[in-house]
């Protein structure tokens, strides 16, 4: 399945968001700050990716629909974005 960045602006955004939380985390670490604190960006982190993770394959659920819907072959199989979907719950 072909990623288009103008399509998945919002999942590039929560990466780009989740890839400054983790490098804080890693300073946070590194610093020897309160775990409460460092557990609770990382909980911050692990649900941006999830939620790019998501909106990733919500795009491939409306690319094969619109597919189906012209009669064209989808670009990745229902089955293949559902064992996808699987690995990120």
């Amino acid at each position: 399945m072909e990623m288009d960045a103008t399509v998945l602006r919002d999942a590039l955004t929560r990466l780009k968001r989740a890839h400054g939380q983790l490098g804080g985390v890693i300073a946070m670490i590194e610093n020897a700050e309160d775990c409460e604190k460092v557990l609770t960006q990382l909980a911050a982190v692990s649900k941006a990716l999830d939620r790019a993770g998501f909106k990733i394959i919500s795009t491939g659920l409306q690319q094969c629909q619109v597919a189906q819907e012209r009669g064209e072959e989808p670009p990745i199989s229902v089955e293949r974005l559902e064992k996808l979907f699987l690995a990120l719950s």
